[in-house]
């Protein structure tokens, strides 16, 4: 099994959109790491999250806006030969986007982005009230640099599993 680059601009938001949860990769001013499951949002080249406007991700994103989200599809368990524990691989695929986190403050945006974001859930239709919307802290980051691997994949058909 080997690890192939995805190139293919469907593909990988294919593989965004079956996702249900992203990781958030932030640093903090003392070059900590900090790293948080969160949902999310995708449309056109850029990720939407929400949460509270305040707590440790909100400090950090506030100081330094560089950030990298990892979505992960798949956890499958493969092996070339069972007993051969180098052989073994978890089948999976991922895509790694980096970019600048942007605050949305604008009650209009704020509202669009929670559309998108339901969106990546549901196809139900949703309202929001006017507190929910004020009272939420809505980021969004343009994607600057993306990459995609599909991990595990086969070499041949000859492999086990």
């Amino acid at each position: 099994m080997r690890t192939v680059n995805i190139e293919n601009q469907a593909e990988i938001e294919a593989i965004i959109k079956q996702c249900k949860t992203c990781f958030l990769g932030l640093s903090d001013e003392n070059q900590a790491p900090y790293v948080v499951p969160m949902n999310f949002g995708y449309a056109k080249n850029v990720v939407y999250l929400h949460g509270a406007q305040e707590g440790r991700k909100w400090e950090i994103m506030k100081k330094n806006p560089k950030a990298c989200i990892t979505f992960l599809l798949g956890e499958e368990l493969a092996w070339q030969d069972e007993h051969v524990a180098c052989s073994w691989r978890v089948k999976s695929k991922t895509v790694m986007a980096e970019g600048e986190i942007e605050f949305v403050d604008d009650f209009d945006e704020k509202t669009e982005i929670l559309h998108i974001f339901m969106a990546q859930y549901s196809d139900r239709e949703f309202q929001f009230n006017a507190p929910a919307i004020k009272n939420v802290g809505v980021i969004k980051m343009k994607i600057e640099k993306l990459t995609a691997k599909h991990f595990g994949a086969k070499a041949s058909t000859a492999w086990g599993k």
